[in-house]
């Protein structure tokens, strides 16, 4: 049982060398980590003896007095006849800090199927990565085989790629999904699900070193491969004992996909390429042991997976505004040897396999983005419910209502529309999604990334200084104001993107129809 002190016997330990605050009820004796205090010994000396619950919470997370290493410095509880109610002790969700479908009560969407997966990712990510994800994203460390290995495991990197056949079949003689989803069960909104949980945890460069390469790299094999290609690779990606990526873009060529150069000349005997060519902003290319590529050949472009060969194939770090972690690279293939069995569906219909990706990659994208712009919302209505400026709390000067208004209320838009073309995906077959989806798709994203300029200033105001420093209070709003921008580039840019939404919207509104 804690031992109990009366808050006068508290008061008693007011000096520098005999130190004792309050906080959230538990008392701490701080004397010997007066000198050890990050922000040094006078703020801890300026409420000596007192009640520091507030001040606390002021320049800390809730999280941050609950790290085992502080343990130690907590000797006992604040003596009271009531019970004291902390502010751990709320569990009631922020407001608009969870998708509608997640903490409301009705939707058309979601079955029990989606709760049961996404408290199963929940607990995987919260066990697995939150722990060390902000020093992971910040020292810029690449996610371990390790952690490849157990995403596998958990079903997690099957469920990425989890609505193709080969992927359905492995659930059923393999790998259970999360939460004991069924093959059955499974559909768009568990992906959809899967791409927000992803994110959640607020580093978008970790997030795209543990799942990007997979999302993007391996789809067109299961979509147009040869079943032995599909046999031969699937398996030890979605098991995490290999890696793959998507070689795409070039320093020549970034959303003009078709002015790539790198080639594939065929050998004489007709038994394998010789690729040779480069690759720039290719995200998870410094751990991937296979490359899905596309090739310029004399009969046309061709997709190729390449396996990683440390002679020819030579990839580097690229220094981005986000997180090293993303393994981000620039990929040399000098000469490289592909067999002809490599080949994914047939030659010269390469660019259309790639277009044909790009549609769930920037659905995956738009969903995950919303998700870090929704983090956002939550951040700035838990600093403004606890920071005083005036003697007011934040959420009590209407300007700051103001705004956080308008981030929810983009946010839920961008969210009711990503809800909307996933439940048109469930309806619609391969060939008919990229038929009719391509431009909801593409106006998605780039409503997506709009938004998320908007939500990146309006959270910075908000914070204050806290928001361009990489530590303390606003460190995820920091990461989010130095990354946000990477999401209208990566995937096709916000103008191509915007273009190309109208382009196939007028494709089924001839000229001649549109009389005023």
């Amino acid at each position: 049982m804690p031992k109990s002190f009366e808050r006068s016997e508290v008061a008693r330990h007011n000096k520098p060398d005999d130190l004792w605050v309050i906080i959230d009820g538990s008392v701490y004796d701080l004397s010997k980590f007066r000198d050890l205090h990050p922000g040094g010994s006078q703020p801890l000396v300026d409420v000596a003896g007192q009640d520091a619950t507030e001040l606390f919470y002021s320049f800390h997370r809730g999280s941050m007095i609950d790290k085992p290493k502080y343990a130690h410095l907590k000797i006992g509880e604040v003596a009271s006849d009531t019970k004291h109610l902390t502010r751990r002790d709320i569990n009631a969700p922020v407001p608009y800090g969870e998708p509608h479908g997640f903490w409301r009560k009705k939707s058309p969407y979601y079955r029990e199927s989606h709760q049961r997966f996404r408290q199963a990712l929940r607990s995987f990510i919260d066990k697995e990565i939150m722990p060390t994800a902000r020093d992971d994203d910040m020292k810029g460390i690449v996610p371990s085989k390790e952690i490849n290995v157990k995403l596998g495991k958990a079903g997690i990197l099957l469920a990425v790629v989890g609505s193709s056949k080969i992927a359905t079949d492995l659930m059923e003689r393999h790998i259970p999904l999360p939460g004991g989803v069924k093959s059955t069960e499974y559909d768009q909104f568990h992906e959809l699900i899967l791409a927000e949980e992803m994110k959640r945890h607020g580093y978008y460069g970790l997030s795209d070193g543990l799942i990007a390469g997979i999302s993007i790299g391996l789809p067109p094999i299961l979509k147009f491969g040869s079943p032995s290609l599909q046999e031969r690779i699937v398996p030890d990606i979605v098991a995490g004992t290999k890696r793959i990526c998507l070689a795409i873009t070039e320093p020549y060529a970034g959303s003009d996909v078709a002015r790539i150069k790198t080639t594939a000349q065929l050998n004489p005997a007709g038994t394998h390429f010789i690729v040779s060519g480069v690759k720039k902003w290719i995200t998870g290319g410094m751990v991937a042991d296979y490359f899905t590529t596309l090739c310029n050949t004399d009969k046309g472009p061709v997709l190729l997976v390449i396996e990683r060969d440390d002679d020819t194939v030579d990839t580097r770090a690229i220094p981005t505004s986000y997180s090293a972690a993303a393994g981000t690279s620039y990929v040399q293939f000098m000469q490289t040897v592909v067999p002809v069995e490599n080949v994914i569906g047939s030659i010269g219909n390469g660019f259309k396999y790639a277009m044909a990706n790009f549609n769930k990659e920037r659905w995956i994208m738009a969903a995950g983005g919303n998700r870090l712009s929704r983090l956002m919302v939550e951040e700035c209505i838990k600093w403004a419910s606890v920071r005083k400026v005036f003697g007011k709390y934040l959420i009590q000067q209407p300007v700051i209502r103001q705004k956080l208004a308008l981030m929810a209320a983009e946010v839920e838009a961008v969210h009711s529309l990503i809800e909307d073309v996933t439940y048109q995906m469930t309806q619609m077959s391969e060939k008919d999604m990229n038929t009719h989806l391509a431009g909801p798709i593409a106006l998605l994203k780039f409503k997506q990334t709009r938004v998320a300029n908007l939500i990146a200033d309006n959270a910075c105001q908000v914070f204050g200084g806290r928001a361009i420093t990489k530590t303390g209070m606003g460190t995820l709003v920091e990461v989010f104001n130095r990354t946000y921008k990477m999401q209208s580039i990566l995937g096709g840019s916000e103008e191509i993107l915007a273009d190309l939404a109208i382009r196939q919207a007028m494709r089924q509104y001839p000229a001649t129809v549109a009389k005023l």
